[in-house]
Formats: C-alpha cells, sequence, structure tokens
C-alpha cells in the first residue's frame, strides 16, 4: 500500500474466500477504506468453491469495489507448504513448471484477461528520486569469505552477496551437508534455512564441524543467522523430538517448537553499527551466554532477537539486510588485525532511480 500510495498505482485485493462469502465482501471494504491514499480496483477472489458461492460475495461488495474475478480451488496449482513457508524450488524443481503451467490455465479459465481489461489505465506519478548512495567501500579487498549454501543453509539475500563483492570480498560457497573441509577463508557466514530438516547429516560431518570449531578458536569473524546461529549450538532437537550434537561452539541448545514462531521487522544494535533485519522462525533456544543485545522491533518496546558476541562469532536468530549499513558490515567480516590495517570505506552519490 505505502509503494502505491507513493507512486499513485491502483491495488487489487487478492483474498482466499474459503469458508467465508458476505464476510469476504466486508473485509475487502474495509481493506479498500482503511486509507485514503490508495485506490482499489476490486477484489479478486482466490480458492472460491461454485459460481453460487462467486455470486454471494459479488452481491455483497459495494458498487465501487467490484469483483474482478473468482478464482476456482485447484489443487493442482497449489504449491507444497512446511513450517516456515513454501517448500524451495529445487526441492521441487520436477512437478514446478507442471504447476506453472497448470496455473496460467487456471488464471485463463478465470477470465485473467479481462482482469487485465477492467483495471483503469495506470497512470504513474511524478516522484521525485533521493539521491541512493552507491557504496564504493574496499574495506573487504583480499578477504574472503566462506558462505555456507545448500538445502540446509539457503536463505541469502541476492544483495547481499553482491554488496560484499562490491566491497571486494572474494566470496567461495560450500556445503555443511557435503563439504568435509572448511575452505581457506578469512570469514565465515553461516545464514538461515532448514538445519532442522538435515540435523542427521550435519552431524555426521565431524570433520567439517572440527574446521569450524578450529576456525572458531582462531578468533576469525563468523556471522550466524537463524538457523546458523542453531547449528553454531551444542545441540538442536528436530522436528521428531530427535537431539542431534553440532558445532558447539556457543553454548546453549536449540529445539524446533510447534506452531508458534517469532516473525518480524527488527534493527540489531551491534556494536559495529545498526543493521536492519528481520526474524521468521519456529524454533527456542536455551542455556544460551547472556546476550550482548536485542534487536529493536518496529512498534513494540519489549527485547526482540538476542545477539552474542563470543570472540569472533556473532550469532542471533536475525537475517540482516548488508545493505542497510554496508560500514558496519564490513567491520563485522574483519578480523581485528584486518581492522588495523583496512582501508576506510570511500562513499560517492549518484542518481538511481528507485525500481
Amino acid at each position: 500500500a505505502d509503494l502505491a500510495a507513493r507512486f499513485s498505482i491502483p491495488m487489487a485485493i487478492v483474498m482466499d474466500v474459503k469458508g467465508m462469502a458476505q464476510t469476504a465482501a466486508a473485509i475487502a471494504t474495509g481493506l479498500a477504506n482503511f486509507r485514503d491514499d490508495i485506490t482499489v480496483a476490486g477484489l479478486l477472489a482466490n480458492n472460491c468453491g461454485s459460481d453460487r458461492h462467486r455470486e454471494l460475495i459479488e452481491t455483497a461488495l459495494p458498487d465501487d469495489l467490484p469483483l474482478l474475478a473468482s478464482l476456482a480451488r485447484s489443487e493442482e496449482i497449489a504449491l507444497p507448504e512446511r513450517h516456515l513457508g513454501l517448500v524451495q524450488a529445487e526441492e521441487v524443481a520436477e512437478e514446478l513448471e507442471q504447476r506453472f503451467e497448470a496455473g496460467a490455465d487456471w488464471l485463463e479459465d478465470a477470465g485473467a484477461q479481462n482482469i487485465l481489461n477492467k483495471l483503469a489505465p495506470v497512470t504513474f506519478t511524478d516522484v521525485e528520486i533521493a539521491p541512493v548512495q552507491a557504496v564504493t567501500h574496499n574495506d573487504l579487498n583480499n578477504i574472503t569469505i566462506a558462505i555456507a549454501k545448500d538445502a540446509a543453509f539457503s536463505f541469502i539475500y541476492p544483495s547481499n552477496i553482491e554488496l560484499l563483492k562490491a566491497m571486494g570480498a572474494n566470496i567461495v560457497f560450500f556445503s555443511p551437508l557435503k563439504d568435509t573441509t572448511l575452505p581457506e577463508a578469512d570469514a565465515l557466514w553461516l545464514p538461515g534455512g532448514y538445519p532442522e530438516l538435515h540435523a542427521a547429516t550435519l552431524s555426521k560431518n565431524i570433520s567439517l564441524l572440527d574446521d569450524i570449531k578450529v576456525f572458531f578458536e582462531k578468533k576469525k569473524p563468523i556471522l550466524a543467522e537463524c538457523g546458523g546461529f542453531l547449528y553454531c549450538l551444542e545441540t538442536l532437537t528436530d522436528l521428531n523430538d530427535v537431539t542431534y550434537p553440532m558445532a558447539n561452539i556457543l553454548s546453549g541448545h536449540g529445539a524446533m517448537r510447534g506452531k508458534r514462531g517469532c516473525q518480524g521487522m527488527q534493527t540489531a544494535p551491534l556494536p559495529e553499527g545498526d543493521v536492519c533485519g528481520h526474524a521468521h522462525h519456529r524454533s527456542r533456544s536455551s542455556d544460551t551466554p547472556t546476550p550482548i543485545a536485542h534487536g529493536k522491533r518496529q512498534r513494540h518496546p519489549a527485547p526482540g532477537e538476542a545477539i552474542y558476541r563470543q570472540d569472533g562469532l556473532t550469532a542471533t536468530y536475525l537475517h540482516l539486510f548488508f545493505t542497510s549499513n554496508p560500514d558496519a558490515i564490513a567491520q563485522l567480516f574483519l578480523s581485528n588485525k584486518s581492522k588495523n590495517s583496512s582501508v576506510t570505506a570511500e562513499v560517492t552519490t549518484q542518481e538511481t532511480p528507485l525500481v
């Protein structure tokens, strides 16, 4: 809605209407009138059970909020889900294209072209774009960062990788599921993912766990986020209540829990500076050290996710968005020796369109 208001783009409400009839119209009307700086073109009723179901919703809508289309229930196009959202694309590669093709047919049957015809032509409002700082840091020149990347560790913002490269870092990827040794590196990043689904395999990769412990004992920089944080603990208990040993470079134990979890945007107040991030997990940790700080929530004074710092290790449930503070991220990945000899970052300003 913020983007639609800023660029004067009409919106369409897409709603799962299963189990609702006139209530769907009431909710859509409330959304359409919640703020006065947006224009809502109409409603797309997803998961509609029948023509009668569609009719009940359509007749309950006000005249200025038309039903653009009703989309029939279809298991053929549904994407598989699990506790943190959709199953990742590479895990369902064989059937993904089939579901996309079925989805295209599904939209055509619902009158997708008619939906586009009903929408008024979009007229973009001229908006003054503020200058965006182009990062020209060279703090990470000659610094190699090893990044865990496989089915167990896959929650990685591409822009984070791009930023590290822009600052001169050499990036090498490795798989904690398959690789038995850690690549030669100056710093290590263990991102989030699904270690709980692969805990047995991760725990059996003793040689790699030993390498990570040696890396930690050398006090080299390590960033561990969410699943990476769980991987650093002494043990991890999976969804079947089976406990496996992990890297044991941070005291504490991780365990999956049912449907309860933590989601939301937070800011990590690191010693190097504030970095924006978000939390999204269905696990808990216990017997961990005293945190150096907690995440700052957007709209609530309660402490957010704990942030731990032990020697070169920074560990937290938060997924960090590196571009929110490149200077802090550069310092995070530098060892004390590298920090003393690093070149001060340079920032130039250029006009960059917001897309």
